[in-house]
């Protein structure tokens, strides 16, 4: 018979109200698995709102200078000056500020007004740093009058304060203020190449497995439901009728979920916006779920439930007596195998190369192949589980003498697609862990100190001889010196120019990683690296001159120093990072004229490079020159602010995507439960005992387990070295990571096996043996 459209309607919502308690158990465990999957993909969709909130707010608040002015200053002008420093690596944002009385002044976002002279405005939690530690308020010179709010901020834990200052007690480097605002943010939150590279790595952590999940939870006591639509089906409901009454469930509780997922999220992205992720806080409107963030949620996971589950109730609605009469379902189709080959055949060519010794790095094709042979390794390494388990349950089977084996082995040949919905989702977990492994350790490589000594470059023209003086004697300060370039008459000019450093031998020394030998104080001297090229310009026994300067760096009564390269080179090897580093001359201080300083050069202090010397030595700089430019050599905070926030985003992807294996695996297990009841009671019908029956539960879950788990590790240990080979750094091959990644295989091994135990009991109920 035909059913109109609301006639299959009403028998799906009856049939969803009136089929007992195992129905509404089944109901609920796809609402709550599909809620926690729509809270995972809402978390995930609205990192990119997260990130662009903070940019656009950043660019909000950025001064801009007068343009054609760079140079010329009057006293009606407002002038800024902006200073970033590292507070550990967390970058320290002040912006000096000096107007006349009476001026009209442009407002940043955030502030009713810009302080006077005097006076501080500091973010809120600047205000709670100073509070503890008093020390830092040598960088911020004046009261603080008020706080700035969160639309001139990038986010709660941001370091950023407002100095008001005389125009006349800044630098000339401060340049006349136009106004606040820009197109671009000065620094963005994650970098745009690096940005691709994160939305990749979450794809693949949290995406992929989150995809499964929500096909495993569409697919919950499908046997079950099969059989009910088949029996529809046979009552003489059309095709049509029967898959509306499939999607009647099916999406019911899919968007019943999807309704909860969002609701957790938003709950969720309320309370933890003011904790955050290091390196990464956010306001709660940042976080908030955008309109396509909503439709995506709301239509697109009903939609996926309902293209997943009308597969199954199509089977059902044309072979009904097949799907009533348990018929052996089709063997899997092998077609996964041509998408896990050429994956393959990607990523271990980039490998081959690697162990060549070729570095293919510089191909524009990288961009491109990487990300595609990855993809198509992930794909073909979840579809062609079903057909490689199949038959190596077959050959099991056939030489096995062990009862549980070969039950394990039998029910795995004719329906492997029971357990690979088990284990499907942590298979992809290990081979995603392995790539987020991979880019972790190009990033962890990149930020980590390679120098046990830091180096601080200060501009000689923004210190008077007292500050220099005084900041010898800084807390933490083991070395200081003086690099100066030698003088060209013009910019432009192609002559050859040298650096000079001012040092006698134990400055030099200090400054240096080997200690040099042959050093000769009161003697000037030509250094070579062997780590550096040499410039062929630079020639010895020729005259350089350098600017010198009675005033402390000003640039009124300059006279030139000249300086003859010696012939004997001093062979140095510095710190790296140094400003040391391709220094051509030394010149010691008792060579220069008494009374005279370079008039142009850097001041250089050195300290260990501890974490809390580093902050010390920063802080007392900062006290007693709180306008100058002090430069931790080697130290680019914006790029490790940067690397933390990859690395918080991609530890949260891993623990989104272990919270959607894990589920997935519950999910799983227990609709599995669910359905082998009917078989379990007909095996202990006759007589199979309880210790037969676990092991071949056991062994028909860790068989696929076993085999998926591997191969995720060993591609995806090949798709990580395929990155790193293409990543253009110096580690290729990632042996610290697999000891941690064949322990969590075990670990989850072991988890399955357990978990497989409950799911057999000896009780036999009347209901669950089949008439046939």
């Amino acid at each position: 018979m035909k059913a109109r459209p609301a006639i299959s309607l009403l028998i799906g919502i009856r049939l969803l109200r009136g089929a007992g308690r195992a129905a509404l158990v089944r109901f609920l465990l796809m609402s709550l698995g599909c809620a926690m999957g729509v809270a995972c993909l809402a978390a995930v969709l609205t990192i990119p709102a997260i990130l662009s909130a903070h940019d656009s707010r950043a660019a909000a608040r950025e001064p801009q200078p007068v343009t054609g002015a760079l140079h010329a200053r009057s006293a009606d002008d407002t002038v800024f000056l902006v200073r970033q420093d590292a507070y550990g690596s967390q970058p320290f944002t002040r912006v000096f500020v000096g107007h006349p009385a009476g001026a009209h002044l442009p407002r940043p976002p955030g502030i009713d007004c810009l302080p006077g002279a005097g006076e501080v405005l500091v973010s809120p939690r600047l205000r709670e740093i100073l509070a503890a530690q008093p020390g830092l308020a040598g960088l911020l010179p004046g009261r603080v009058a008020g706080t700035i709010g969160p639309a001139g901020l990038t986010g709660p834990d941001e370091l950023y304060a407002y100095i008001g200052r005389a125009p006349r007690h800044l630098p000339p480097s401060a340049r006349p203020l136009a106004g606040f605002g820009s197109k671009w943010a000065p620094t963005p939150a994650v970098d745009s190449s690096t940005l691709g590279i994160l939305r990749f790595a979450l794809a693949c952590l949290v995406l992929l497995p989150l995809a499964v999940f929500l096909s495993v939870c569409a697919k919950l006591s499908a046997e079950a439901r099969a059989r009910r639509l088949a029996a529809l089906r046979l009552l003489g409901l059309s095709v049509k009728g029967t898959l509306r009454v499939n999607a009647v469930e099916t999406v019911a509780a899919a968007l019943l979920g999807a309704v909860l997922g969002v609701g957790t999220y938003a709950l969720a992205n309320e309370l933890l916006a003011s904790v955050g992720l290091p390196g990464l806080q956010w306001y709660p409107p940042d976080g908030r779920p955008t309109t396509t963030v909503l439709a995506v949620c709301l239509i697109g996971c009903p939609g996926l439930a309902w293209f997943v589950g009308r597969h199954r109730a199509r089977q059902a609605a044309l072979r009904p007596l097949q799907v009533r009469r348990g018929a052996r379902p089709r063997p899997p189709k092998k077609y996964g195998l041509l998408l896990l080959l050429p994956g393959l055949g990607v990523v271990c060519g980039y490998c081959a190369l690697g162990l060549l010794g070729h570095d293919p790095s510089e191909g524009p094709a990288n961009a491109v192949f990487v990300p595609v042979g990855v993809l198509l390794t992930g794909a073909g390494l979840v579809l062609a589980l079903a057909p490689v388990t199949a038959w190596l349950a077959r050959r099991l089977a056939g030489t096995t003498q062990s009862l549980p084996m070969a039950l394990a082995m039998r029910r795995n040949e004719v329906e492997p697609g029971s357990s690979l919905r088990v284990v499907t989702g942590l298979v992809l977990l290990v081979y995603a862990a392995s790539l987020a492994q991979g880019l972790l350790v190009e990033l962890a490589h990149i930020s980590r100190p390679t120098s046990s000594t830091q180096e601080y470059s200060l501009p000689l023209s923004d210190l008077s001889e007292n500050q220099r003086n005084r900041m010898r004697q800084v807390e933490g300060v083991k070395g200081q010196a003086v690099a100066m370039g030698s003088w060209v008459p013009d910019a432009g000019s192609s002559e050859p120019r040298i650096t000079a450093v001012v040092a006698d031998c134990a400055q030099l020394t200090a400054f240096s990683a080997v200690p040099p030998r042959g050093c000769v104080d009161g003697r000037i001297q030509r250094l070579t690296d062997p780590e550096v090229a040499e410039d062929p310009g630079v020639r010895s026994g020729r005259s350089y001159p350098f600017l010198l300067s009675a005033g402390g760096g000003r640039a009124d009564d300059t006279k030139k120093f000249r300086v003859t390269l010696p012939r004997d080179a001093l062979v140095i090897r510095a710190h790296q990072p140094s400003a040391f580093v391709g220094a051509d001359v030394l010149i010691p201080p008792s060579a220069l004229p008494a009374g005279i300083q370079p008039a142009t050069g850097s001041f250089l202090l050195l300290s260990d490079s501890a974490p809390d010397t580093v902050r010390a030595v920063l802080d007392g700089l900062g006290t007693l020159a709180p306008t100058a430019e002090v430069e931790a050599v080697g130290v680019n905070v914006e790029a490790l602010q940067q690397i933390t926030v990859v690395k918080s985003l991609l530890a949260a992807g891993m623990v989104l995507g272990l919270a959607i294996g894990v589920a997935a695996f519950a999910v799983s297990a227990a609709d599995r439960a669910m359905e082998r009841r009917g078989r379990l009671a007909m095996l202990n019908l006759l007589g199979a005992r309880p210790l037969t029956v676990r092991a071949a539960q056991c062994i028909q879950v860790l068989l696929p387990l076993a085999v998926g788990l591997v191969g995720a590790l060993v591609a995806g240990r090949l798709a990580e070295s395929s990155y790193l080979i293409t990543g253009g750094g110096t580690v290729h091959w990632d042996g610290e990571g697999l000891p941690l990644l064949v322990i969590c295989t075990g670990g989850i091994l072991l988890t399955a096996a357990v978990a497989s135990l409950p799911l057999t009991r000896r009780h036999v109920e009347i209901q669950h043996i089949r008439r046939d």
